[in-house]
């Protein structure tokens, strides 16, 4: 959540930041206004209880030395009983303006880092670089060649469980389980990652934690009859095996990777990509999460990011890097850089993994704080990003190396994870 003390002292600039991200984010809410209120309604209730303290206080030493002087201090114990009611009263009503001020706090988004690029929405991001050299001949879609090649079955998905679901099969289910270990391996190997197994059910607290609930709860799977969540990313398990807990700064930065299914109802996304695997209620990713020291939190960005390009490299898949624009920016995102690789058959860049640091919004959420020599413990900053999305990372391997004859090429990276295949060919030329 973003910082109390700086809504309290610097509201109207936070207004205007949190304007970059569109007009409507401040003026289509009364959430903002809400905030402020209660804020100051909860500081003017504690401090007309704490008035009232202090005047019981004095009261009481007045009854007391009356009674030792043998005196009557029936208007007293009165007055006593009277503004004992009161200051109750306002305790509760102060608490109660307490916790509707951190339910209006959940509602509001991160504000978007000075660094960010003005703009409303996807079309005004902007690109970084390019990498690779995408082809540019007539490809099929990827749902056609995964059906071509018996490798994935979108009808016994649908069988099973509905639209949007689908199975993989042999040489398809073989290169989902040798991605996912590929990735892993290096991130684990080479980029200093500690590999971590974690639940894929999460309960509402984790899920609030790194900005999941309440804002999106229409896209989660909530469990029936419970307040557990099927996890949308490992970013929300990952992030919260540290919440409530006060770090020391020198276990920081943090580093876990993980592999985990996802579930997403995509309740937002109606009619976008409705063929193949791009947008599925269930799919697998590899994610990278990092916790750092505030003062690093850009710097960590980068070299996520650079981690997450090297699976790209690795398997020669052609990539852009694209900064988003403050529109375009997620809930809980301060800035956020999006890797998009090259799909043949749509001729464009489709994002495969999203890179963002938080700064200290879901530091204070999960309340996951670190404590530096005689300072005061402050909340961490956080930095996760996919490395990669399994499903697109396998959509992008089946268009990019895709051969005339119908079959496709394993990338040279992964072909010790799949027991030595070079090509997975068509019945027709097998």
């Amino acid at each position: 959540m973003i910082d109390r003390k700086a809504l309290r002292t610097d509201a109207p600039n936070m207004e205007e930041a949190l304007k970059k991200r569109g007009e409507d984010v401040v003026n289509a809410t009364s959430t903002w206004k809400k905030s402020l209120t209660l804020d100051a309604q909860q500081r003017q209730l504690k401090s007309e209880s704490e008035q009232l303290q202090a005047e019981r206080n004095k009261v009481s030493k007045l009854i007391g030395l009356k009674k030792k002087n043998g005196e009557d201090a029936t208007a007293e114990l009165q007055s006593m009983a009277e503004v004992g009611k009161q200051t109750k009263l306002l305790d509760t009503q102060a608490k109660e303006a307490e916790a509707a001020f951190n339910l209006a706090l959940l509602e509001i988004p991160n504000i978007p880092h000075e660094s960010v690029p003005a703009g409303r929405d996807e079309a005004d991001n902007v690109e970084i670089r390019r990498w690779g050299n995408p082809r540019t001949d007539t490809v099929p879609a990827h749902w056609d060649i995964g059906e071509d090649l018996g490798i994935i079955d979108f009808d016994a998905g649908a069988k099973l469980a509905g639209s949007r679901f689908s199975v993989l099969k042999g040489a398809g289910a073989r290169m989902e389980r040798a991605l996912i270990q590929f990735m892993l391996d290096k991130h684990a190997d080479r980029h200093g990652y500690e590999e971590v197994w974690v639940p894929a059910i999460a309960n509402r607290k984790t899920m609030t934690g790194t900005g999941q609930l309440p804002k999106f709860e229409d896209d989660a799977y909530r469990l029936s009859g419970e307040d557990l969540f099927l996890i949308p990313t490992a970013e929300v398990p990952v992030t919260n095996l540290y919440q409530d807990m006060i770090l020391e700064a020198s276990q920081l930065p943090i580093k876990h990777c993980a592999y985990t299914p996802c579930f997403r109802r995509e309740a937002g996304s109606a009619g976008r990509d409705t063929r193949g695997i791009i947008r599925q209620h269930q799919f697998d990713k590899v994610e990278l999460v990092q916790l750092v020291h505030p003062a690093n939190a850009l710097t960590a960005l980068d070299e996520l990011l650079s981690h997450a390009a090297a699976i790209l490299e690795a398997l020669e898949l052609p990539y852009r890097l694209v900064n988003l624009c403050a529109g375009d920016l997620g809930f809980s995102a301060e800035k956020t850089f999006d890797l998009e690789v090259w799909l043949p058959s749509q001729n464009t860049y489709r994002e495969i993994s999203s890179c963002s640091s938080f700064g200290q919004f879901q530091g204070r959420r999960a309340g996951i704080r670190f404590r530096e020599e005689g300072c005061k413990p402050q909340a961490v900053a956080t930095i996760n990003g996919s490395g990669l999305a399994i499903g697109r990372t396998m959509v992008a391997i089946l268009e990019n190396y895709w051969q005339t004859d119908g079959s496709v090429n394993i990338p040279l990276a992964l072909q010790p994870y799949m027991a030595g295949l070079q090509n997975i060919q068509t019945k027709a030329t097998a």
